[in-house]
């Protein structure tokens, strides 16, 4: 997201306006997963709007709707799959990977319907799959033929780590809806095209965060050494620090490798 109030005087200038919320996000971070979609498409105006307000640099990762997800679990959507490429195409390069987020209940026995979607979709439009399944965590054979599939069709593994999330007990409601929600599946630090997305689920302490994200700056100085264009995206259960957390993820990243990241980070404000 990048239209929550209360990052205003925290991770935001305090004089920013509600109006001007995405424009002041875009100065701090290359990226956004846009999760509205995957629950409807925005108007023609709105994504207008979005592709003015942000530089040509700047990236969205959205979600394909649920619809052909989980309704139709990827079955008959070819026009569903055409709306949404074209109702989002305005934004051009902007356009980072956009996941294919599947349910939990999609398992190895899917994989060749998986297949006949994925060879379908436009080959100009940056993919990933994101899959909850737990035997494509398992190391054996079904995680091999996911990311065997996901390589010959150049697809991105989307990446979920919810370690810092689950290594405390809920200390309240929020937490406790956060734990409910999020996936507690092993971390498979994959690149199987030239995007790799990362979904970190932090605490909502920083401090607890980071006891975990420093395992993610080997790997991702790798993959840029590789020459591969990586994505984090950082959530929290109430996502009020989040911004903090990935700023400070990134201007960490840039002391270890900063002849690897342009253009550098900018300064980190006092992190919660």
């Amino acid at each position: 997201m990048w239209a929550n109030k209360d990052w205003i005087g925290r991770a935001l200038p305090a004089s920013t306006p509600l109006a001007g919320l995405l424009r002041a996000y875009q100065q701090l971070f290359g990226a956004v997963e846009g999760n509205t979609t995957f629950y409807g498409l925005p108007r023609e105006s709105t994504v207008a709007r979005w592709a003015a307000e942000t530089g040509p640099s700047f990236r969205f990762l959205f979600k394909l709707p649920r619809s052909i997800s989980h309704d139709r679990r990827l079955r008959d959507a070819s026009a569903d799959v055409a709306g949404f490429c074209r109702r989002l195409s305005p934004l051009g390069d902007r356009l980072g990977p956009t996941s294919l987020q599947l349910p939990p209940s999609f398992g190895p026995e899917h994989l060749a319907v998986l297949e006949q979607f994925l060879v379908q979709l436009p080959k100009d439009w940056p993919w990933a799959v994101e899959v909850r399944h737990h035997d494509f965590f398992a190391g054996g054979s079904s995680e091999q033929a996911l990311d065997a599939l996901l390589a010959r069709c150049r697809v991105d593994r989307v990446i979920l780590d919810s370690r810092a999330l689950f290594s405390r007990p809920p200390a309240n409601e929020v937490e406790a809806a956060a734990h409910a929600a999020k996936p507690r599946l092993p971390v498979r630090p994959t690149a199987t095209s030239t995007r790799p997305v990362v979904r970190f689920i932090g605490h909502v302490d920083t401090a607890i965060s980071a006891e975990h994200w420093g395992r993610w700056f080997p790997i991702v100085l790798r993959w840029l050494e590789q020459g591969l264009e990586p994505t984090l995206l950082f959530h929290t259960a109430d996502n009020l620090n989040a911004p903090l957390q990935a700023q400070r993820f990134q201007a960490e990243l840039a002391g270890l490798g900063s002849h690897l990241i342009t253009p550098a980070p900018p300064p980190v404000p006092g992190a919660q």
